[in-house]
């Protein structure tokens, strides 16, 4: 799909190198640039369980797929040398350099620009092209509001088990860098593009700024309740002790749950008349629910569920996961350094 685009991914950690990943998954010839003594700091990043003398760790191979690499210090005259070469050829160069490595480097857009016009930069950064603060996604998850939101009312603050706002700003970079690709094929020209994980973050709080903005609403941690809609995100105990959950999104839904619950009652009570009653409600209303959910098997609920379009989940480990044919289906392997490799790959249909 993109096998007519040679990408440099000069960048480290997660969010630029998954981007240069979304390329060559693709089809797009990516070449990776490491520092010859100070590769990618990922690659250090290991379990417990790792092996310590392995060039690489999981967490790298997640990021980093179907690439070149090559060793190249920008520091010297023959390494800038070798990176204007591969420049001169290139269509898009990622990076993550710290504020003022650019020019310290000699590697300015103007100057990039100005070897190769049709070349594509796009960039990440913490907060702002003009900040020299150390940008990391715990950080920015606590500034941004997310660890404020996440968790329950016991548990304090809580962290996102994956680096979400690195995964955000990728995202934005993708679209910044394809919406790019496209203009030059009516200028013929290229461009900067730069994103910073802050403004990913806090473009990324979409209904529970608005939640904010318009009705004065601070979230409070509520687990993975919906401060908006109820029930969705309430978890229950099924008779063979798994947990499942449901997103009620609408009065259909609504109905066609109680429907199968046996509880048309609640159907006629005005404190579950609508969504907005039901959120006020929504303890009382669980405690109801729950108590015909625990006489009953988690898989035929949800079979009962899916074959009447209501959505519910049963909420699984990653062993559980994996055991499914679809997630199999994005399993993509790969040798590096002599290492078998694996990571999901983008979720985009070829």
């Amino acid at each position: 799909m993109l096998s007519n685009l040679t990408v440099i991914d000069a960048s480290s950690v997660l969010a630029g190198p998954s981007v240069a990943t979304f390329f060559a998954e693709h089809g797009a010839k990516v070449i990776k640039i490491e520092h010859p003594s100070h590769k990618d700091v990922t690659r250090s990043w290991k379990l417990a369980k790792e092996d310590a003398t392995s060039p690489v760790s999981a967490y790298f191979s997640s990021i980093n797929y179907k690439k070149e690499y090559k060793s190249i210090d920008l520091k010297a005259s023959e390494g800038i040398k070798r990176f204007y070469e591969l420049i001169s050829e290139a269509d898009i160069l990622i990076t993550n350099f710290k504020h003022g490595d650019d020019v310290k480097f000699g590697i300015t857009d103007k100057s990039l620009l100005e070897l190769n016009s049709k070349l594509i930069i796009g960039k990440i950064n913490g907060y702002g092209e003009e900040s020299d603060r150390v940008a990391y996604d715990l950080i920015l998850q606590a500034e941004t509001g997310f660890m404020s939101m996440n968790g329950t009312p016991n548990s304090g603050p809580v962290k996102m088990p994956v680096a979400l706002i690195d995964v955000l700003a990728a995202h934005h970079l993708k679209e910044a860098i394809l919406i790019a690709l496209y203009e030059r094929t009516s200028s013929g020209l290229g461009k900067s593009v730069s994103v910073s994980l802050y403004d990913a973050a806090v473009s990324s709080l979409v209904n529970q700024a608005s939640n904010y903005l318009m009705a004065d609403h601070i979230p409070e941690r509520i687990g993975s309740l919906h401060p908006n809609i109820a029930p969705y995100g309430e978890i229950f105990h099924t008779a063979d002790n798994a947990l499942i959950t449901f997103a009620i999104g609408s009065n259909t839904h609504f109905e066609k749950l109680c429907g199968y619950l046996n509880l048309e009652v609640l159907l006629t009570e005005d404190i579950y008349s609508s969504n907005q009653h039901r959120v006020t409600n929504r303890l009382q209303l669980f405690e109801v629910l729950q108590s015909k959910i625990i006489r009953l098997n988690s898989d035929e609920i949800i079979n009962a569920m899916i074959a009447n379009n209501v959505p519910a989940g049963k909420i699984k480990n990653l062993e559980e996961v994996f055991r499914s044919p679809s997630a199999k289906a994005l399993i993509r392997e790969e040798v590096i350094d002599g290492v078998l490799t694996k990571r999901i790959a983008s979720a985009i249909s070829k």
